[in-house]
């Protein structure tokens, strides 16, 4: 199914297209010097919004679920990347461990961890499940709507080493975003790769950071087409101390989102948009779409039921909700079937492997559709992410559409490996 692009046919989207496609050599080749300076995360993937007049990645998923929403074609591009990334970090390796999220029974959610085991497998890897739950204590299988099962383990920490019974893997695959901190049983691994590491979850892990880290690396690529990386960067600002229920931190909410509308309507008056500019409030850490506000006028932060603060006062497993973000919001012009719907990019070490369209039909252009009811549409990125048709119309063809995102998506990638060097506890100091 191919996504319905409201965007007509000419303006800023297609300009960009065109430039990137001009360009694919000299992005490439860009792409590949950066890599030999800095890791890539092993998997990750991108939440992309495309306004029409703007095309930006709204939010970085270092521990991507989800992997069960791509196509069956993309499976071999991710299984030759989980190769190369395998044969980076451990080319002896046999074992693999995946260390899933606790307390979870979500079908939806261990189909994805299924996939991931599926995608290991087929790059040559013994792979097994091993939960950080104390609830789990003895091998424990789940049954699945697909008919199919998953087996997961009592993790074992010995002196130095994480393992199963009768299983000592060379790494150990997080998808568990460590959101209520990081547990001792991860620490101290010896001769034993952690991937992502340790902080690289949210209880260290900062969205303000990794914009921070994404508006260098727009900056950069902006001088490298010739262009404004307004087009490709969500301007942000950050409050630190934030409480809604007890109406804490609220000048600095109301400074920062005043500023950054005023900011957002000065580059629509330089471009001729005419849309209403809006910001979104969220967490600065976190996932799982919790703790998320669209703000168009700094008087609605005054008019916050208390239904509304509510929302804003806990995340994810209920860690109290006490920095935030504020995003430049970015319209979604895109549709599936009369829905709204947005790209998610979908990368394992460099390369894009495929993505989905998350699609809403309850939520607006200018809301997060990371919210229950949503919806995935697969979109195989095998022959038309990697293989742009050079030549076309800008926004009639959508391999070159998709190829952009797969640009878009790896941009924010390359963010977060500046991200994660910044702050890795282990890197040395250089005066």
């Amino acid at each position: 199914m191919v996504p319905h692009l409201i965007t007509a046919l000419n303006g800023p989207i297609n300009e960009l297209e065109q430039r990137i496609l001009d360009s694919t050599p000299a992005i490439e080749r860009w792409f590949r010097l950066e890599w030999m300076e800095h890791t890539p995360p092993l998997y990750s993937s991108v939440d992309i919004r495309n306004a029409g007049f703007k095309l930006a990645p709204v939010d970085t998923n270092l521990f991507p679920g989800g992997w069960n929403n791509l196509t069956p074609e993309m499976l071999p591009l991710a299984v030759q990347a989980a190769m190369a990334a395998i044969e980076k970090i451990c080319p002896e390796a046999r074992n693999l461990l995946i260390v899933p999220e606790s307390h979870t029974r979500n079908s939806f959610y261990l189909s994805n961890v299924l996939q991931l085991k599926r995608i290991f497998h087929q790059a040559g890897l013994n792979v097994r499940f091993g939960s950080l739950d104390p609830d789990i204590k003895d091998p424990t299988t789940l049954d699945l709507p697909t008919g199919e099962t998953i087996t997961i383990e009592p993790l074992i920490r010995t002196d130095r080493r994480l393992g199963l019974k009768d299983f000592d893997p060379c790494t150990i695959l997080l998808n568990n975003d460590l959101s209520t901190g990081i547990p001792g049983m991860l620490e101290d691994l010896h001769e034993q790769y952690l991937l992502p590491p340790l902080h690289a979850g949210w209880s260290v892990r900062r969205k303000s950071r990794h914009f921070q880290a994404y508006e260098e690396v727009a900056k950069r690529f902006g001088k490298l087409l010739g262009m404004d990386p307004w087009l490709i960067n969500p301007m942000y600002a950050k409050c630190g101390e934030v409480n809604f229920d007890e109406d804490l931190g609220m000048d600095c909410l109301r400074t920062n989102v005043d500023a950054l509308l005023t900011k957002i309507k000065r580059k629509y008056k330089e471009y001729g948009i005419n849309e209403k500019p809006f910001v979104v409030v969220k967490a600065d850490n976190g996932t799982d779409g919790m703790g998320i506000m669209t703000v168009r006028d700094v008087k609605d932060l005054d008019a916050l039921s208390s239904k509304s603060k509510n929302k804003m006062s806990t995340i994810k497993d209920g860690q109290t909700l006490s920095e935030v973000i504020i995003q430049e919001g970015v319209l979604t012009n895109e549709r599936v079937n009369d829905a709204v719907a947005e790209p998610v990019v979908y990368m394992m070490d460099r390369y894009v492997v495929g993505g989905f369209y998350r699609v809403h039909a309850e939520r607006g252009v200018d809301e997060n559709l990371n919210a229950p009811g949503a919806s995935y549409v697969p979109l195989a990125f095998v022959d038309s992410g990697r293989l742009p048709q050079p030549g076309q119309k800008p926004g009639s063809s959508s391999p070159n559409r998709f190829y952009m995102y797969g640009v878009i998506g790896r941009l924010a990638m390359l963010a977060a490996s500046y991200e994660l060097e910044a702050t890795d506890p282990d890197a040395e100091v250089y005066d």
